[in-house]
């Protein structure tokens, strides 16, 4: 319902009020970080489409792709190996989804701070719940999957 609602969502995405600026100056648990680089971090979706779904995310404020730097688009896709080899590790997960929403009318939620998805995906994780009920369920609680992801990153 925190989803549906629009609960927590940021009206102001400008830096310093950005989530995705906060959230690197927050502990790794609070934060639900998962892994950080030096240019770029990954962190739990805190509105989930599976469990698992992650953000890997530019510390720098930027909301284009063609203005990543070249060592920040090198370590976001760095960062996207290690996603899909600690979420095959904590979940069994068999296939993914990886894109990027740029601009809001591409369905960007927070279109000032680029970020890409990783989203895990098992036959059948699509059911009724998000057609019809228009929720999601989901079987673990955050704070476990960030640990489970934590415990099972690869090595950089």
């Amino acid at each position: 319902m925190a989803y549906i609602q629009g609960e927590n969502k940021p009206e102001n995405s400008e830096p310093g009020q950005c989530p995705f600026c906060r959230i690197p100056t927050e502990d790794d648990e609070d934060g639900l970080v998962v892994r950080r680089g030096s240019v770029a971090y990954a962190v739990l979706n805190l509105y989930p489409y599976t469990p698992g779904h992650l953000m890997l995310v530019p510390y720098r404020h930027v909301s284009d792709y063609s203005e990543l730097t070249e060592q920040e688009t090198g370590e976001i896709a760095a960062l996207s190996q290690q996603a899909i080899r600690a979420l095959r590790a904590s979940s069994g997960a068999p296939g993914f989804n990886l894109g990027i929403n740029q601009g809001m009318v591409a369905g960007a939620g927070i279109a000032a701070h680029l970020h890409q998805h990783v989203v895990p995906r098992w036959g059948g994780d699509n059911n009724f719940m998000p057609v019809v009920g228009q929720t999601r369920v989901l079987p673990q609680l955050l704070a476990d999957t960030r640990k489970a992801l934590a415990d099972n990153w690869p090595s950089a």
